[in-house]
């Protein structure tokens, strides 16, 4: 019970403090783009020290996919985290929400409002330029892929104790960087779920992508670990 009580915390931390700056601060210019990326990257990174220990600090369903298939947890926790970790997005979008409509206009609420993902010209309010399904598509997987290689290479046996938490984070944030331009950057189905829920419109329509595109991304990374391509050992 402790494990899925961590990841809803951590999930609750990353939600609200991610979106949080994305839905406060905007994204529109570079300035914006920088602060969210970090905001993100260092919610992660203060998650990993704080409930790692406990859960792992996955925090996110698609890295609790990848760990599935690489051998690394049961199908019992994975359904725990799954559920803890969306549950957790949920109540931090609900909270993100009666913050922002302490403000005196209701455009953030709007489609895309509350940090939500979404791609084409539709995803109004957004720093996205008009990216296709197909680019916001391949985005995600790929992002997804290398996000949770990553997760996966630096917490293996073998590899230096201690830098983690920190290695994931910046990688998140260069992760961001990349890609707010072109989804608002999910690599996350429950940083997605939360807001959609709430913010409706073209979010919750568009949301199938940011669920399916991840979890594909992180069961092939899962997967070159469970066949030892990627294992520190080789064998």
């Amino acid at each position: 019970m402790k494990k899925y009580v961590a990841e809803f915390v951590g999930t609750f931390t990353l939600v609200l403090l991610g979106c949080g700056t994305a839905a406060a601060v905007g994204g529109a210019d570079a300035a914006g783009v920088v602060a969210i990326a970090l905001a993100f990257g260092l919610a992660l990174i203060a998650a990993a020290y704080a409930i790692g220990p406990v859960s792992g600090c996955h925090i996110n369903p698609a890295v609790s996919l990848g760990a599935f298939v690489a051998g690394r947890m049961k199908g019992k926790d994975l359904a725990g985290y799954i559920v803890a970790q969306i549950l957790g997005a949920i109540i931090a979008a609900a909270v993100l929400l009666a913050i922002v409509k302490g403000q005196n206009y209701a455009e953030p609420l709007k489609d895309y409002g509350l940090g939500a993902n979404g791609y084409g010209p539709v995803f109004a309010g957004s720093p996205v330029a008009g990216y296709k399904l197909w680019a916001a598509l391949i985005f995600e997987l790929v992002a997804t892929f290398l996000f949770v290689v990553t997760i996966l290479g630096v917490t293996q046996k073998g590899a230096p104790a201690g830098m983690a938490g920190l290695v994931i984070g910046l990688t998140l944030v260069a992760i961001h960087l990349f890609g707010i331009k072109i989804t608002g950057t999910s690599v996350n189905p429950a940083r997605s779920i939360g807001p959609a829920i709430f913010a409706l419109g073209g979010a919750i329509k568009q949301l199938w992508l940011f669920i399916v595109a991840p979890c594909v991304g992180a069961a092939i990374a899962g997967a070159l670990f469970r066949t030892k391509l990627l294992t520190a050992s080789g064998k």
